[in-house]
């Protein structure tokens, strides 16, 4: 191996060493189960989309390369058992595109079966809650699907504003806080009910401002400064 990445460094063969190293990080989240899972499931996926299959695998190494690339993205995106994957090929067989999907595409509809069963939005639906909280003054306001989505679409609010996220980002936390939620929810967990905020009553004032306030007390009682 050592002999195989000098000899790539010196060739400065970008594309090897990129092959290389994406089969270290592959090696991390590969099993023997995984691969069976995979192995299954294209099988299943030729047999749906059987023009594309040459176009997308032009030999067996592509296709390999292919099934790491899915075992890994699986691993990435919490894509671990059987009925997830019989979710996605749900989809799959409704599918009117002829074309192989995208591994995120399949991920996409592995986990959609998993939210509509828990109640809760998928992440599009998700990021277009938190676009309509943007626009309200309050909470209140909000017509809130479910108790889940109150404390996802805040706490992805209250990100947003104290990390500056761009939009791009916000989706991304859309997904993460979808799959969190996921698992709080099959652990058992009950998710509480929005929390009535109490109405500020005292508006804290600048120092300048609570001195001015304190020399005029001390003027409307004669009190000089000097003498406390």
């Amino acid at each position: 191996m050592k002999t195989n990445l000098m000899a790539v460094i010196n060739n400065r063969d970008a594309g090897a060493l990129a092959r290389m190293s994406q089969g270290d990080i592959t090696k991390k989240v590969v099993n023997s189960n995984a691969e069976k899972m995979v192995d299954s499931l294209f099988k299943s996926l030729k047999q749906l989309f059987p023009a594309s299959v040459s176009t997308v695998f032009k030999n067996a190494n592509d296709e390999m390369d292919a099934k790491r690339q899915w075992i890994a993205a699986f691993a990435e995106n919490g894509i671990t058992t059987r009925e997830q994957l019989q979710n996605g090929m749900r989809h799959a067989r409704a599918s009117d595109n002829p074309f192989w999907p995208a591994v995120g595409q399949f991920i996409k509809w592995c986990k959609e079966e998993d939210y509509v069963a828990l109640g809760l939005p998928d992440e599009e639906q998700l990021y277009e809650l938190y676009r309509e909280y943007c626009k309200m003054r309050g909470w209140r306001e909000m017509k809130w699907p479910s108790n889940a989505c109150y404390w996802m679409v805040t706490k992805i609010y209250s990100e947003m504003r104290s990390k500056s996220l761009t939009d791009s980002e916000v989706k991304k936390l859309c997904a993460k806080e979808l799959r969190s939620m996921t698992v709080r929810i099959k652990s058992g967990e009950t998710i509480p009910a929005p929390v009535k905020q109490i109405p500020q009553l005292h508006i804290p004032t600048s120092k300048e401002r609570s001195l001015e306030h304190l020399a005029s007390i001390r003027k409307k009682l004669n009190i000089n400064p000097k003498s406390i």
